[in-house]
């Protein structure tokens, strides 16, 4: 009796898992399939793959890019956007002919056909990863420092995927460091950081004098910044106590100068005001001998030097 019963539960509960697949394919759900990662290099070619056993007549085949807002590839019967010129449908799988870092993302293919249980639905879901070379890397490199002093030289690129590791040169010979350091590579002079791209000298001398480039290098490709000179100059201790005795020299002479002058009294203030007394008197005796003349002016006078001209 235990037996049949367990063999009853056993026909029982196979009923309804084959009911439950028949509900699952009449109303179009299906089981996810695992998600695939494809990598291509930009401006190369890549196919993403959508896997069905087989085509039928009444099938029906969309490509998605998703994302925030989702963007149609395939859709009825066509490629759509910018994939018309450079994509090709195979089967169910796209290739696209020249892949741009722009076409990265997410996407899904959906296939919706007829089956013996209803309409059927399947998806598969790709990310494509484009791979970058680096552009020209940018490089700060300043054109002249003290021996001495701290001097930093710096290289960036954005573009790049995956992010490149940098590396100096000093007049074309690459710069080593101490492999130990992973990528702090550092050696009694500078310290270089190949993830950051900085070239750090503690004590620069004049020994680094030189022309300075960095290159940027990835999985895909490399490209190096055009050389820039560093001169490093010793601090010249004689030019500046030169300059600083001239200096003094100068506010001593002007020093001087002016206690002379307080000296002998051409700051005082009686001085200034007999100059200014002496100045109002002669500017009254300019204007008494300037009118002087147009005061003995008369008709009478002016009467005989016309007869006078008329005589001559």
């Amino acid at each position: 009796m235990a037996r049949g019963s367990r063999h009853r539960l056993l026909l029982l509960l196979l009923r309804y898992l084959v009911v439950a697949l028949g509900y699952h394919k009449a109303y179009g759900f299906s089981a996810p399939k695992d998600h695939k990662v494809v990598t291509a290099i930009e401006y190369q070619e890549v196919i993403l793959a959508c896997k069905y056993p087989k085509k039928t007549i009444a099938f029906r085949l969309e490509w998605k890019k998703l994302g925030p807002s989702v963007s149609f590839v395939y859709y009825q019967q066509a490629l759509q956007g910018d994939f018309k010129d450079r994509a090709e449908l195979i089967d169910f799988s796209i290739r696209i002919k020249n892949v741009t870092r722009n076409d990265a993302g997410k996407y899904r293919c959906e296939i919706s056909a007829p089956s013996e249980q209803g309409q059927n639905l399947e998806e598969d879901t790709v990310t494509l990863e484009v791979l970058v070379a680096p552009a020209v890397p940018s490089c700060e490199v300043p054109n002249s420092a003290l021996s001495g002093t701290v001097v930093e030289l710096r290289c960036q690129e954005k573009e790049g995927n995956p992010a490149p590791e940098y590396t100096w040169f000093k007049d074309g010979v690459r710069l080593f460091g101490n492999l130990k350091f992973g990528s702090q590579n550092t050696n009694s002079s500078y310290t270089m950081n190949t993830k950051s791209g900085t070239l750090k000298f503690n004590t620069v001398s004049k020994l680094d004098s030189g022309e300075y480039s960095c290159e940027a290098r990835n999985s895909v490709g490399h490209r190096r910044c055009p050389g820039k000179r560093m001169q490093v100059d010793d601090l010249n201790i004689s030019g500046i106590i030169a300059a600083v005795v001239i200096v003094a020299l100068v506010i001593s002479i002007c020093g001087f100068g002016v206690c002379y002058a307080q000296k002998k009294g051409y700051f005082s203030i009686e001085n200034s005001q007999d100059d200014m007394q002496v100045s109002h008197e002669a500017n009254g005796e300019e204007k008494q001998s300037f009118l002087s003349p147009v005061s003995q002016v008369t008709p009478q006078n002016m009467q005989e030097e016309l007869w006078n001209d008329i005589g001559q």
